[in-house]
Order: structure tokens, then sequence, then C-alpha cells
């Protein structure tokens, strides 16, 4: 083979090997902008169900029917806490808390809304309340209160069992409850 072959051999090869190395960048160019899109569609169609869920949401507002309710419990309404100030609001929590004890065959024997202090969440109202309610209604009253509408969350929950000394199964609990919920605040 003489030189002059070997050389256009050699040229061959570079010219092939550098086709080859730009077929390879625009693949991985195409795979990676491919891979781009559909992550940027999978985003689209999270925040279409998130804007979805939210209308939705938002829909379920206003004030509940009593058609929404089932044994008491506010299935429907509006997610937070009503009203144009904060003591409205702080009414509408107390009146909710109250109805719900109520509702399970409890009482009602002191309630007071927690002031919200610097370390607070300015939106959150807390009522502190002592009740008194039996045993088998606790659960149905704690569900109540978290699953129904508006969305209130139990923060602490104290109960004291009945001291007489017989004191029979259908003696009445003594409970300390802390519940809170958002105030959307005024529009």
């Amino acid at each position: 083979m003489s030189r002059q072959q070997r050389k256009g051999q050699s040229q061959r090869r570079a010219h092939g090997l550098a086709f080859l190395s730009y077929v390879m960048t625009v693949a991985g160019l195409a795979a990676i902008s491919w891979l781009g899109l559909a992550s940027l569609q999978a985003r689209f169609a999270e925040l279409a169900a998130a804007r979805d869920l939210l209308v939705r949401m938002e829909s379920a507002g206003g004030p509940a029917a009593p058609a929404g309710e089932q044994g008491g419990m506010r299935l429907s309404g509006p997610p937070f806490l009503g009203g144009q100030t904060v003591t409205m609001a702080g009414a509408a929590l107390q009146q909710r808390v109250g109805s719900a004890v109520t509702a399970a065959g409890g009482n009602v024997l002191s309630s007071q809304i927690e002031p919200q202090g610097a370390d607070s969440h300015k939106d959150y109202l807390t009522l502190v309340a002592s009740c008194e309610i039996d045993q088998k209604s606790l659960q149905p009253l704690l569900y109540d209160l978290e699953a129904g509408m508006p969305f209130l969350f139990i923060d602490q929950l104290v109960l004291q069992a009945p001291q007489a000394v017989g004191a029979s199964e259908g003696s009445r609990l003594r409970m300390l409850i802390s519940v809170s919920g958002r105030w959307q605040g005024t529009k």
C-alpha cells in the first residue's frame, strides 16, 4: 500500500468519525429536548389538576345547606372559617365546635378563643373548649370536627375519666380540646 492510499484511508476514517460524532451529538440533543418537553408536559398536567381541585374547593364555598348535613356532620360548606372580622370568625369557630359537641350528645362547659401570639399564624384561630361527653360519642365527635367543613384541626385533646368511686361505664368523660381553623379574612 502506498503512502497516498494510507493517507486517503486515514482521511476517510477521520471524516467517518466526525460524521459519527455529529450524529451522536444531534441524537443526544434531541433526546435531552424530548425529555425536557415530556417533563414540562407532566408539570402542566399537574398544574391543570391542581387548578381543577382549587376550582372545585372554591365552588364548595357558601353557606352549608341542611341537605349537606348528615347526623350533625357538615359535609359541605366553605373550607375556611367565615366572617369579615377575626371576632366573627372566632364566633363561627365557637358555634361549629359547640354544635358538633351538642350533636354528639355532649355539653360545652366553657370555651374561649386563644389570642394570636407573635409566634402563631395570623390567619389561624384556636378555640380551647372544656366539655363533657359520653365515651362512645367521642370518636364520632372527633371525626365530625376533622372531616367536616370548614377544615378544622385538633391540636390537643385531654381526657379525664370520672372520679366517682361507683362510676359506671355510662359516666361522662371530661374533655379539654384545642381546635384550630384557618380564617380566610377579608377579600
